[in-house]
């Protein structure tokens, strides 16, 4: 690895020439593997309430908005401190960062079980997703450092796939426990799987080589840095993206368990528990979107999952829980095809503050989960499922608009992103 003599501001130099780990090494193997067990700790403990809403909304007689808090002020937390973490990340280093993070979480997810009553459940719940917040946003960031560019778009696809993982072993574990033995039962079932993960991601995760310590830019300096993020239309496209899909995605997982425990279905939940393994074709599909890039490039396989999405969710207006079921699979797959070409675009447009562009990618994510994923409960309550699926599907129709104004065809095929995979395929 090629250095100059300039200094880091730590005595150390500076990488001029490191092109990251190449597909295939080892060291590629272990940060995939590092940043998919972080995954499984963020999102097992994230949305491990989900699963038991209802039965969380009976024993503490609340309503499913209510309920719903335990979710949505979990994922504001996390959205209200991904700046700051990238920041901190930019000074002390993405690995020590996460790690800082998720410690913090896992301890405070130990916690939850022992809350007293509702407001201190959504208080812990809260602290949990502001220490979570410095897990996504560094790992897109580290990624784009660490991993060789010609493979970053399938390295963030499969950080993704891990994501998926992780969200999808927290329900599968909360649903059982929680009808067996309750939901603090089940919370802790959740916090202790979250624990391992947390360790195994401590163990495999590389050192940084693709990093540098910045200066401290203060105030001014960082919002010229998330200003200019903003100004860029691209990165605004993608930031709606990620606010829009990502609350209605959340509003259809936090609401659909209401809608089949009640009749005509009368599902108890470890049955619905298991409507969580449609997540699996996202961990599928933000690979195979990954791997479409090349031919059709990120716009159109973005645009694609959209279109997945409300194919998927029309499937749910139905009365037959087969159709219902294979609606959402499809609506999953298409949310994560969407999200894992978003969430590793905008560390290719950004040429500098990467950290940051993909924060403010994650903060407009979560705070869409946070908003829509409440509000939408507001709409179920109201006017029952019909009129929150087709909420949704208006949201994903606004954002496609949103992404095809940014990201025209012409300019996507004349100027390609060499990040979505080899030099001569991107260029081509």
């Amino acid at each position: 690895m090629g250095t100059d003599q300039r200094s880091a501001g730590n005595g150390r130099p500076v990488p001029t020439s490191w092109e990251g780990h190449p597909k295939g090494s080892a060291a590629y193997g272990k940060v995939l593997a590092g940043l998919a067990f972080a995954g499984v700790a963020t999102f097992a403990q994230l949305y491990s309430t989900q699963a038991v809403l209802p039965m969380m909304a009976t024993d503490l007689r609340i309503t499913a908005a209510e309920a719903g808090l335990t979710i949505s002020l979990a994922t504001v937390g996390l959205a209200v401190t991904v700046i700051p973490w990238s920041f901190l990340a930019d000074r002390i280093g993405r690995v020590k960062a996460m790690a800082l993070g998720i410690s913090a979480a896992t301890v405070l997810g130990l916690l939850v079980p022992l809350a007293e009553n509702f407001g201190i459940l959504l208080g812990l719940r809260l602290l949990e997703g502001m220490a979570l917040g410095g897990i996504p946003a560094i790992a897109i960031a580290y990624l784009n450092e660490e991993v060789n560019k010609a493979h970053a778009a399938l390295a963030a696809g499969s950080y993704v796939a891990g994501t998926t993982l992780g969200g999808l072993a927290g329900r599968l574990v909360a649903g059982p426990v929680g009808e067996l033995w309750g939901w603090r039962a089940a919370a802790l079932a959740v916090s202790l799987l979250a624990t391992v993960a947390a360790v195994l991601f401590l163990l495999l995760v590389p050192k940084a080589r693709g990093f540098t310590p910045a200066k401290a830019a203060g105030l001014r300096g960082a919002f010229r840095t998330l200003a200019g993020h903003v100004r860029n239309r691209r990165l605004l496209a993608l930031y709606v993206q990620a606010f829009l899909l990502m609350g209605g995605f959340v509003a259809v997982y936090n609401y659909l368990g209401f809608r089949l425990a009640a009749a005509p279905f009368g599902l108890p939940a470890t049955l619905i528990s298991l409507i969580f393994l449609a997540y699996l074709s996202g961990t599928v599909s933000s690979r195979w979107a990954a791997g479409l890039t090349l031919r059709f490039g990120r716009r159109n396989v973005l645009l694609g999952g959209v279109f997945l999405m409300v194919a998927g969710l029309a499937l749910t207006l139905t009365q037959v829980l087969a159709i219902i079921l294979l609606g959402l699979v499809i609506f999953t797959g298409g949310f994560f095809a969407a999200h894992s070409i978003g969430a590793g675009w905008t560390g290719t447009i950004a040429s500098t503050g990467r950290a940051q562009a993909a924060s403010l990618y994650n903060l407009s994510y979560y705070l869409g989960s946070s908003v829509i994923g409440w509000a939408g409960g507001l709409v179920f309550q109201s006017w029952g499922w019909p009129a929150l699926a087709a909420t949704v599907m208006a949201l994903a129709c606004l954002t496609a608009v949103t992404v095809a104004v940014a990201h025209p065809w012409r300019e996507t095929r004349t100027a390609p992103e060499p990040s979505a995979g080899s030099q001569e395929a991107a260029a081509a």
